[in-house]
This record gives C-alpha cells, structure tokens and sequence, in this order.
C-alpha cells in the first residue's frame, strides 16, 4: 500500500464500537498571529518585484544671478517576491469508510488539513523574524533584514539594530527607539518612521510588560516616571509570537508607508478539493495556496539579538 494512504489498518480501533474519546488530531489553535508580523497585500503575477527609489537630497544655497542646481532619482535596491506552492492531501479507501465506526474521525479530517496550512503560514512568516539576522538569508539589498550596514545607493550605509547586541530591558528599548527617532532615508534625509508594536518571544512576554507597563520606572527603588508607558512609546502594544525560535531576540515594528514594509503577498488563497479515483475506489482530498513572504524595505523593523 503505498505511502500516505488511509487504510482500516491506519487505526484499527475504528473498527470496533466502545471508543469513549478519539485524542491527538484537533487542539485549540492560537489565535492568528503572523499578521501582528507583517502587512497583507495580494498578487496576480508569477512574482511581484518592489523597487527602491529614492527622494532628493538637501537643497543648496543659490547666489544671485546663479543657475539653479538640479538633482535626479535614483533607482537603488529591487526584492523581488516569489510565489510558492504550498499543497498537501489525504487518501482514504473505500473499505476504511464502509467499516468506520466513528464518522467524527473523517469529519474532523478537513479540520485537521486547514490546522497544518494555518500552521504552515505561521511558520513561514516568522521564519522572517527568525532568520532577520542570518547574513545567509539576504534581502533586497544584499545584506540580512536586521543589519548594521545597510547600504544606501551613494555606497553610504546604515543600520536598524544595536551595534551591540543587548537582551531586552528598559535600557536596550530605550537605545533602539532613539535609533529609529534618527533613522534617515537612502538620500541621508530624516524620516519620521516611529515604533508602533513589539514583538517578542513568549520568553520575554513577562519581562515586556513590566518594562513598558509599570507606572513607575521598572526594576527601581525610586518613584521615577517610566517613561516609555507615559508617552505611550509602542501605541499598538506587545505581541508574544509563538513561532519565535530565538528567546533573546526581539524587534520593533516600524510605521512606515502601507505595503512598502515586510508583506505576505497573496497569490492563491486557501481552497480544499475532493474525488474520488475510478480504479481504486479512494477517496481523495486537498488544500493548496500561494503565497510570498519578505521584506521591500528594512526599515519596517528594527531590534536586537541578545547574546
């Protein structure tokens, strides 16, 4: 019997009256979570490709009876987004069907398929996070999403991270959002992209929620304000991902203009189809959809991975 077929031999149990409960298959899912990660867009091409292009540099003082000077764009970096396939069925044969004695088994088979898909995509939009600061992982412009030497298109560089790795606490956030106050855009100009969420690993959901919640400064015996709960540093608050793989590694999200940050592009949604095959009297059934994860522009995170 070939591999991936449903037989009565798959749980022999079923064939018999007397099962109180059937345990394993269906659990409580967790409430969706990669769109606390990255923002949603759709596709209706093979691929899709976002191109850097850059604004004008600082105007210069012109003296009387002088020309005007004249600057141009620039086009920089592209990423380009690849659809993938993700695709994933069961067979079931007839004599399993007939001999079952538990209909709610092949009822929750469905179920069970959409579980994995929801899983799948959880997992694939995280591994962004999880592989941010992976040099083999390299984005757009050549370097990983979480990088202290982004270059610029005049081969001038900058960085969304600490240049010294720090576990998470009021100091380090404090550090990385003065880094975003001064982020700057390919031609060297300052941009106004401020923190709106926090994304953690549920290690650091604790430990984030003191730090960003106590009315007064955290781990302290003095009365002093926290400040980053008073002006409301992370509007959009903390978001605990449980496909985070690394406890000491943690990211702000940045605001920046819709679709221009890190997106799921949508090129085929999720569709479940059933048959049956002629010869062998199986049943068959599957799910299949397309969609690409990355990131078009780096400065939609910023964080820190603690040593």
């Amino acid at each position: 019997m070939p591999a991936g077929i449903i037989t009565t031999a798959s749980h022999p149990k079923f064939l018999w009256p007397g099962i109180k409960e059937i345990h394993g298959r269906m659990y409580n899912e967790h409430a969706k979570q990669w769109t606390d990660l990255v923002d949603s867009d759709v596709s209706d091409q093979n691929f899709e490709d976002d191109v850097q292009v850059t604004g004008f540099g600082l105007v210069p003082v012109k003296s009387q009876g002088s020309g005007t000077a004249y600057d141009s764009e620039v086009q920089g970096f592209t990423t380009r987004y690849v659809h993938l396939t993700y695709s994933l069925g069961y067979i079931v044969t007839l004599e399993e069907l007939e001999d079952n004695k538990y209909e709610k088994v092949s009822r929750t088979r469905a179920s069970a398929l959409a579980f994995s898909f929801n899983q799948t995509k959880e997992v694939v939009v995280a591994g962004l996070y999880n592989n941010a600061f992976d040099s083999a992982h390299k984005m757009g412009d050549g370097v990983s999403l979480l990088n202290t030497a982004h270059p610029n298109p005049d081969g001038s560089t900058w960085s969304n991270m600490l240049s010294t790795a720090a576990d998470f606490n009021e100091a380090s956030l404090e550090s990385l959002l003065i880094q975003m106050m001064n982020a700057t855009d390919p031609r060297g100009n300052k941009i106004n992209i401020p923190p709106k969420s926090l994304i953690v690993h549920t290690a650091l959901w604790f430990d984030a929620n003191r730090v960003l919640k106590s009315v007064f400064q955290p781990d302290s015996g003095s009365n002093n304000l926290n400040v980053l709960k008073a002006t409301n540093s992370i509007p959009e608050g903390i978001h605990p991902n449980t496909y985070l793989t690394n406890p000491n590694s943690w990211f702000a999200r940045a605001t920046i203009p819709m679709r221009t940050g890190l997106k799921l592009y949508q090129r085929i949604p999720l569709s479940f189809t059933q048959d049956n095959d002629f010869d062998t009297d199986n049943a068959k059934a599957k799910s299949r959809e397309r969609y690409s994860v990355g990131a078009t522009d780096p400065r939609a995170l910023w964080g820190s991975n603690g040593p």
